[in-house]
């Protein structure tokens, strides 16, 4: 398909246009679903040359890509399961994304594993992290070191003495992940496909036995329209199951909803110079590094309340705080905490009744001519989910289709990445803005950096941080309405950047400013920008007292009040009786 210059650009013209093209074009794949999976889809397919379609009903990333832990990783523990054939792909993509799809995002992170049991322990680890050095091929990270106790406390004195007999060092990657779903999603604009969020599927079309393509509701102000195509493809992760019973055609597999809790607490309460992995009865504990915080995490317990706000309860939090505190020297708190998040894994039912051991492999199934439906998996192995999804749905394409090329495909803001890294200070001096200031914005928009402070060139108000953010710039939040398809204040303080969770007021103390920027490019009258500003606030209101419950239904009860930015969104969209 031809490249069509400026369609990267995911602003308030784009949605317009993207609206008429849905409703008037005819398309090869239509994609449900607007999280790294369905964007990774809608890139996959439209570097094949096939003319794509993606809609999202709410925002990019809005669910699980959102809301990991923010690591592109191989999945250590999965060994232990025997899911070698799950690693090994894992590390794969790994490694591919560090070193050329995009290594603006996907970063190289050093951890420490600490070991607590005498004789057995360090060769039956060890032995582990050598198929972890050598699964993937090659490898851009470090192999594995072996610590002594002393070694291990050197490097993360804030661990205590009497928590570990020794460790070992080894190194995996860390991610932004809803900016790397949101940069997947432009890329694939990039290359053709039409994206539109806020663009709700509330019915399929049908002729005979043959789906046909869609009907799609905008969830700003209600209009209806309809989208035709060769083949429907649902990559609604936790919603998988809802949007397959729009269809009225009985699902080849299930997904369960399996709750992660993290907190965000300042880098200055923990003391180490690594990440680490902390075994739990149940599962494993990561303490990752990010940028001034650290990210704790995760839970892994059964949910079957509102998917699209899982809410954080006390008991989350205090078990996160349990763990961590069984190592540190300086136990943290609850006033330690900025930040709460809690996403959805959307596993594959039927495997087991306990959540942590459900396999984390995909399943892919024709369900019926024209409907392909994809779930399962883990976040580093998109890429792979993807490709099978489109050979699936290879069948119901008239035309021949070309083979996967997307390992060949760096994503927008990798090419050039490095040598701009290189001239830091000259970039620095061009932009007028620190030099720490051009490497925060190299590692979150790459090679894109020159289009986010063009916005600037004009505007010396934008090269100033937002007041109550300061680690962001003012430009960064127009940015993410004229380019990133934000379209909502939450789209901005929680997805483009991470405000919501870095901060301990969760973005409510700049909610103002950010939606005063942004008003202008999204055609906001005072009043709509007021319900923008009070609707977030009334959010992160709702989650703060959420997570002072003791269980997940008085939790959930509290945080479905807040409204919903989208306002025609339906929920839970009415099926056909």
């Amino acid at each position: 398909m031809m490249l069509q210059p400026g369609s990267q650009f995911l602003g308030p013209d784009q949605r317009r246009s993207a609206w008429e093209r849905l409703n008037k074009d005819h398309f090869d794949v239509i994609v449900v679903g607007g999280g790294v999976v369905g964007a990774g889809i809608a890139l996959d397919a439209a570097t094949r040359g096939l003319k794509v379609a993606l809609v999202e009903a709410r925002d990019l990333a809005s669910g699980t890509s959102s809301r990991s832990s923010k690591m592109f990783h191989g999945g250590l523990r999965y060994l232990e399961q025997l899911e070698f054939g799950l690693v090994r792909e894992a590390l794969k993509e790994r490694e591919l994304s560090m070193s050329r799809l995009a290594p603006h995002l996907v970063k190289p992170l050093r951890f420490l594993y600490p070991l607590t049991r005498r004789a057995w322990e360090r060769p039956y680890v060890a032995a582990g992290l050598f198929l972890y050095d050598t699964m993937g091929g090659a490898k851009s990270v470090p192999g594995q070191r072996h610590l002594s106790r002393h070694g291990a406390l050197r490097l993360a004195p804030g661990m205590r003495r009497n928590s570990m007999i020794g460790g070992i060092s080894y190194y995996d990657t860390v991610v932004d992940d809803a900016r790397h779903t949101m940069t997947v999603a432009r890329t694939a604009a990039h290359y053709g496909a039409v994206l539109r969020t806020s663009t709700q599927v509330v019915g399929f079309l049908r002729e005979a036995d043959r789906v046909v393509g869609v009907q799609v509701r905008d969830s700003e102000d209600g209009t209806n329209g309809e989208v035709r195509g060769h083949v429907v493809i649902n990559a609604a992760g936790v919603w998988t199951d809802e949007v397959q019973a729009l269809s009225l055609q009985r699902g080849r597999f299930h997904v369960r909803a399996s709750k992660g809790v993290h907190i965000v607490v300042p880098r200055d309460r923990i003391v180490s110079d690594a990440a680490i992995i902390l075994r739990t009865s149940t599962s494993v504990l990561f303490v990752i590094p990010w940028g001034a915080h650290w990210i704790i995490g995760t839970t892994d317990t059964d949910w079957n309340l509102d998917l699209a706000h899982p809410a954080a309860t006390k008991a989350d939090i205090d078990y996160l705080l349990e763990r961590v505190n069984e190592v540190l020297v300086t136990p943290l708190t609850h006033a330690d905490i900025d930040g709460v998040y809690a996403g959805l894994r959307p596993l594959l039912a039927g495997e087991s009744d306990e959540t942590s051991k459900l396999s984390r492999e995909h399943a892919v199934a024709r369900i019926a001519p024209g409907l392909v439906a994809i779930a399962g998996g883990k976040y580093t192995t998109y890429r792979v989910m993807a490709y099978d999804a489109v050979d699936e749905a290879a069948q119901d394409i008239p035309a021949r289709v070309s083979p996967s090329i997307t390992e060949k495909v760096p994503l927008l803001g990798a090419d050039g990445y490095f040598a701009l890294v290189n001239q830091t200070v000259q970039l620095a001096e061009d932009y007028g803005i620190h030099p720490y200031r051009v490497k925060h914005l190299l590692e979150r928009y790459g090679s894109l950096v020159d289009e986010v402070m063009a916005l600037a060139a004009d505007r010396p108000d934008l090269k100033q941080p937002i007041a109550a953010a300061p680690s962001y710039l003012r430009v960064e939040a127009v940015y993410a309405v004229v380019a990133e398809g934000a379209l909502h204040l939450d789209d901005v303080l929680a997805r483009r950047t991470r405000i919501s969770i870095e901060y301990p007021h969760r973005g409510a103390e700049c909610a103002q400013e950010v939606a005063g920027l942004i008003a202008p490019v999204l055609g906001w009258s005072d009043a709509e920008t007021d319900r923008e500003v009070r609707t977030y606030l009334a959010r992160v209101d709702a989650e703060v007292r959420s997570q002072t419950q003791p269980d997940d239904a008085s939790a959930d009860a509290l945080r479905i009040v807040a409204p919903e930015p989208r306002p025609e969104i339906l929920e839970p969209v009415p099926t056909e009786g």
